[in-house]
């Protein structure tokens, strides 16, 4: 409210003409008030202002420009209506009186020519039809005779005339005697003449009929005769000459692609991509559609009965059920000419022989009926089926019968064994398990891919929340399939797309349904460490979960609320967990493969990952001396588990073949002799190696790789480069080591450092701030603006505040001369009341002393 009170202020200052109600005007100032500022030396590109003031003159000026602002409010602060003068120029100072009048009387005029409305047809114009005002139609002066008689319309005779509108004074009128003799004939009556006026003007539209009936005939005669005479005045030639005369140009090239192009194939309008949400609804119809179908299939109706239902039914329609169950309509074909008929006529003859066929064996089988003359033969041949069930002719519609009911038994059978269309959300790991046990790979996997069709969320409201419970049903399966024996890994692999994707609708409720299972894991490693001191590595379930969480998520996130854990728990596992057995092998180099696959992408340096490889590089190596480093938890330099690798048997390292390292390992090693351990541990070596190999890929680019590998390069050439090992795993090592090798330091030529040439000494000129007057030196560019502002805030500020204060004085004054001016109305009222009750007592003390006197 302030700031705007000293935007108006400011608004508000001198500069109006003189003249107020608050003070008197000065139009000629007084000389000796004019007060004149002058400037002892004058200076270029400076405007003096104020050179001469006045005082007078300028306080003059606003007191009147507050007049005309500041106390129009204030006399209009309680008036909730106002008069605005909408005259044109009323307000403007720059037009004269005249101007103004004359201006408005164009206005008037102009308005009073212009149309008021476009829409308006009727206004200032006449329209017409046919020639004719249609003013002059919707007055209806032409009178339309019922004849409809285009000749004399709206012609009417004497008879007719005052007969109808004379009031039948001419038809009653009476003759003389001597008319009467003249003419012999006695006076006729109303209705006689009557009819005779009928008669006459029906006699008169025959005349006009048949005139018109001349003309016409008249006119076709014209015709004809003007269409003989045309062809003799002009003749053609025929066209055939013309196009012996002429011969059309040959269409060039241009020609030819214009046509083409004409008759091109235009593009046609493909439909839309369909949403998402209409995909799911289409999917879910489809299943619900085919399970019904299962559904009836299992009851044992009837489908083709429905499917040979017309689904339209014509006018003549009998309602007899009769459907067509196949088209016999044939295509129309020719050959040399002639319409080919020979497959109807074949099929006419094979029909006409199959009936007499039929008619000969009825006549055989039971002549009395067909000489029966009273045709009921059908009933006497229902009774006799009835009666004689069991007689050998009735065998083969028994035979027929139980085949089509085995038939149907069979195909009930066959739906009820079918795999379900739609299925319910479990709302359980119990219904869940229901739905997938006992069922193959390809049956579970459709299971659950109509499970999220029927349950999409765009379906209901309630089908997002049953996925997300599906999402944790399906990890605990994974689970328990990982745990089963054998672990059916196949099965594992084909529903990690359907958590994929049900990752990719939710994933938050994926990411902690990840991180709970990952929390239980380290909790149960936690609770083992501090019970026995140690923890063996986990069952395949949670390695399970370890990569698949590397699957669903990114990995090469700097953080991750999913990864970051799985990552720090992998860690855990190879620095905590001792490796004592064949088992703990495998898990370990699997929790290695997975940990590269997470670092793939980040290249991330993992020194557990580094560690474990180096141990397991150290438990196949027999020599234990002389290494020049030092073994990390969980492996030790001696003891029982030392030497689990290790290969001492020629033969079996002779007849041993890389594999793969399978999985079913690591659940639980079956009873193995002594050579199918043997392979074991050099298919585990041959993991490790290729391990080392891939690390020496990742990490070749690290500054201090080849220090932090100079422990696994001494390893792989003192103890295992030289062994009798296989050539597959001999060429792994030679590539490993190839790639461990350090590269000769290159030295680089020496060079001069490139310094700037300094320049030659000159006499630069000193620059000295000149000071100038009245301004504040020392300070930079965007201090002096900073200070400018402020003091022109200053100003502009003082400026404001001393406006206000004037405004406040003259509103002051205003209502002082208000109260001054209703002060001096109440006593010039109490004045006159008091002469008027003064005047009234004289005159009744008047005349009390009249009465008195009396």
């Amino acid at each position: 409210m302030g700031k705007a009170r000293l935007a108006a202020a400011r608004t508000r200052g001198a500069g109006a003409p003189a003249g107020a109600q608050g003070g008197r005007a000065r139009p000629n100032p007084n000389p000796f008030e004019v007060k004149v500022n002058r400037q002892k030396f004058p200076v270029l590109g400076r405007k003096a202002r104020h050179a001469v003031g006045q005082p007078g003159v300028s306080r003059a000026r606003a007191v009147h420009k507050r007049t005309q602002t500041l106390l129009k409010e204030y006399k209009e602060r309680d008036k909730s209506n106002v008069f605005t003068d909408k005259r044109f120029g009323e307000y403007s100072s720059t037009m004269s009186p005249e101007e103004k009048m004359m201006k408005r009387f164009a206005l008037e005029q102009q308005r009073q020519h212009e149309k008021k409305s476009i829409y308006n047809l009727n206004e200032d114009e006449e329209l017409t039809h046919y020639g004719q005002s249609l003013a002059d139609i919707e007055k209806h002066n032409d009178i339309v005779d019922s004849d409809s008689d285009t000749e004399e319309r709206g012609t009417l005779s004497a008879e007719l005339t005052a007969a109808h509108f004379g009031g039948g004074g001419g038809l009653l009128h009476k003759k003389t005697p001597q008319q009467q003799g003249e003419e012999g004939e006695k006076p006729r009556s109303r209705r006689e003449l009557i009819e005779e006026l009928i008669a006459k003007s029906k006699q008169e539209k025959r005349e006009r009929q048949a005139q018109r009936e001349g003309a016409l005939e008249l006119t076709e005669k014209l015709d004809q005769d003007w269409k003989e005479i045309q062809t003799l005045l002009t003749h053609r030639t025929p066209k055939s000459e013309n196009r012996d005369k002429k011969e059309r140009p040959k269409p060039d090239a241009y020609d030819m692609m214009v046509r083409e192009l004409g008759f091109e194939m235009k593009a046609q309008p493909s439909n839309r991509m369909k949403s998402e949400e209409e995909l799911a609804k289409e999917e879910q119809e489809r299943l619900q559609q085919l399970e019904a179908a299962r559904l009836r299939r299992m009851r044992g109706e009837d489908e083709g009965s429905e499917a040979r239902k017309p689904k339209h039914l014509s006018a003549d329609d009998l309602n007899d059920g009769f459907v067509l169950d196949k088209d016999d309509r044939r295509l129309l074909s020719y050959t040399d000419g002639k319409m080919s008929i020979e497959e109807e006529q074949s099929g006419e003859a094979s029909d006409g022989e199959s009936e007499e066929e039929q008619g000969e064996d009825l006549s055989e089988e039971d002549p009395e009926n067909s000489s029966d003359p009273d045709g009921h033969s059908d009933l006497e041949s229902d009774m006799d089926s009835e009666e004689d069930c069991g007689r050998p002719s009735g065998e083969p519609r028994q035979a027929l019968g139980e085949g089509t009911t085995s038939i149907g038994h069979r195909a009930q059978e066959a739906a009820r064994n079918q795999l379900p269309y739609t299925f319910a959300a479990p709302e359980s790991y119990e219904e869940l398990k229901s739905l997938l046990s006992g069922r193959t790979r390809e049956e579970q996997l459709v299971v659950v891919e109509r499970i999220q069709t029927c349950n999409h969320p765009s379906l209901a409201v309630g089908n997002k929340a049953k996925l997300e419970k599906l999402f944790g049903f399906l990890l605990e399966y994974i689970g328990d399939l990982a745990t089963d024996d054998p672990p059916n890994l196949r099965v594992i692999d084909k529903l990690v797309v359907q958590l994929y994707n049900l990752c990719q609708m939710f994933p938050d409720s994926a990411s902690d349904s990840i991180k709970f299972v990952l929390r239980d894991a380290m909790h149960e490693m936690e609770g083992a460490i501090e019970a026995r001191g140690r923890a063996a590595f986990p069952g395949l379930d949670v390695l399970m979960y370890l990569k698949i969480a590397g699957m669903l998520f990114p990995t090469s996130d700097l953080r991750h609320p999913v990864v970051t854990p799985a990552l720090v728990c992998m860690s855990q596992l190879l620095t905590k967990c001792p490796v004592l057995s064949l088992q703990d092998v495998v898990k370990g180099l699997f929790v290695c493969c997975v940990f590269l696959d997470y670092v793939s992408l980040s290249r991330r340096f993992i020194p557990e990952l580094v560690n474990f490889l180096l141990g397991i590089l150290y438990i196949a190596s027999p020599n234990k001396c002389g290494h020049g480093y030092t073994l990390v938890h969980p492996f030790r330099a001696s003891g029982k588990n030392s030497e689990l690798l290790v290969v001492s048997d020629e033969e079996d390292k002779a007849t041993w073949q890389r594999r793969g390292l399978s999985l079913h390992w690591a659940y639980r090693l079956k009873a193995q002799n002594k050579t199918e351990a043997n392979h074991t541990r050099l298919s585990c070596l041959a993991v490790c190696l290729a391990l080392v190999k891939g690390c020496t890929q990742f990490y070749s680019s690290l500054p201090s790789f080849y220090a932090i590998m100079r422990p696994l390069r001494a390893l792989l050439m003192e103890h295992l480069a030289g062994r009798s090992h296989p050539p597959e795993l001999q060429e792994l090592c030679q590539s490993a080591l190839a790639n461990l090798e350090e590269p000769e330091p290159r030295c680089r030529p020496l060079v001069c450092a490139k310094s700037k040439p300094e320049p030659l000494k000159l006499f630069t000129p000193r620059l000295v701030k000149v000071l100038e007057f009245g301004r504040k030196q020392g300070s930079s560019k965007q201090e002096q603006e900073r200070r400018r502002l402020i003091h022109k805030h200053k100003r502009e500020f003082k400026g404001a505040v001393r406006e206000i204060r004037r405004d406040n004085q003259f509103l002051a004054r205003m209502q002082l001369s208000e109260t001054l001016e209703r002060d001096a109305e109440r006593k010039r009222k109490v004045k006159q009341l008091f002469n008027s009750l003064a005047t009234q007592e004289g005159e009744w003390k008047a005349l009390k002393r009249k009465k008195f006197k009396k």
